[in-house]
């Protein structure tokens, strides 16, 4: 069982697991450690702990040391020159009239590689561009393409909620999110409600996915006819997260009534309908609300 600690190469990214060398840390702590990138400055994130054998992908690639205040003040002189080289990089952009957005950028440790990320429509030809940078930086230079996500991702921003993007705030990878992740949730199927900063669809919408998509399938469909208590009704409509129906009685005098009606409620007069007298229908929904 190795004991290993998490590391973040940039806040908000994607968390890598190293063997910690029984050297104690905490998390926060700058951490120096060999990536197949070569040499790299790090920040713990989570602190040492115990991994399963079982759980472990790989061979795990072992820290260097706890950062030394040198390498912090490394690191964070590399930090300073991004800025620089970022006004550098978009002067050349320009310079050679090329249709790309330049997004971030960030330097090996070492010194030894700069790499920029860009966006752009089409592919483009960027080998003069290079040829530029690296004369300037007196580095070696990589250019990236990245998709429109990536770069919410890398820049961040408030999203429609008002808090920090998820993406850009802690979320380590993409997942998948499709609009009928929407639709199970009732929301309006309008670009503008549903699109986070990155004009895709909020990534918010895969949290509570799964306990939508298992409630829907319990729920009646709007215009079926249902067994209520008082008698025969036809559904008006659903609330999927207070698991409520307002249904629409006709009594005998032709009088019309919508009431409303918790779902356990019409699960019980359906588990006592079943043949057998079977309660899997409320056992569903108890194992909801855990």
């Amino acid at each position: 069982m190795p004991n290993i600690v998490g590391v973040q190469f940039k806040e908000g990214g994607k968390v890598y697991y190293f063997a910690s060398q029984n050297i104690q840390f905490e998390k926060g702590d700058g951490v120096i450690v060999e990536t197949s990138r070569g040499v790299e400055y790090g920040t713990v994130f989570l602190a040492n702990t115990d991994m399963d054998d079982d759980k472990v992908v790989g061979t795990l690639k072992p820290v260097v040391r706890k950062a030394t205040d040198k390498d912090k003040s490394q690191h964070l002189s590399l930090v300073a020159n991004k800025q620089r080289a970022m006004k550098d990089a978009q002067r050349c952009i320009e310079k050679h009239k090329l249709d790309m957005k330049l997004v971030d950028a960030e330097f090996a440790f070492d010194g030894s590689k700069a790499t920029f990320y860009f966006t752009a429509d089409e592919r483009v030809d960027f080998r003069e561009l290079v040829k530029d940078l690296a004369s300037m930086l007196h580095t070696r230079i990589d250019l990236r393409q990245i998709g429109i996500r990536d770069e919410c991702k890398l820049k961040g921003g408030l999203g429609p909620c008002g808090r920090p993007c998820c993406c850009n705030s802690y979320m380590a990878d993409f997942e998948r999110v499709s609009i009928k992740m929407a639709k199970n949730q009732g929301l309006s199927i309008n670009p503008t409600k549903i699109s986070g900063l990155c004009g895709r669809l909020m990534c918010c919408l895969k949290f509570e996915n799964d306990y939508y998509a298992e409630t829907i399938k319990l729920m009646p469909r709007v215009g079926s006819e249902i067994t209520t208590a008082d008698g025969k009704a036809v559904v008006e409509s659903t609330d999927i997260l207070r698991q409520t129906v307002n249904a629409r009685l006709t009594n005998s005098n032709g009088d019309v009534e919508i009431k409303k009606y918790h779902l356990k409620e019409l699960s019980a007069i359906t588990a006592t309908a079943e043949e057998g007298g079977g309660n899997s229908y409320m056992d569903e929904l108890d194992k909801l609300q855990d």
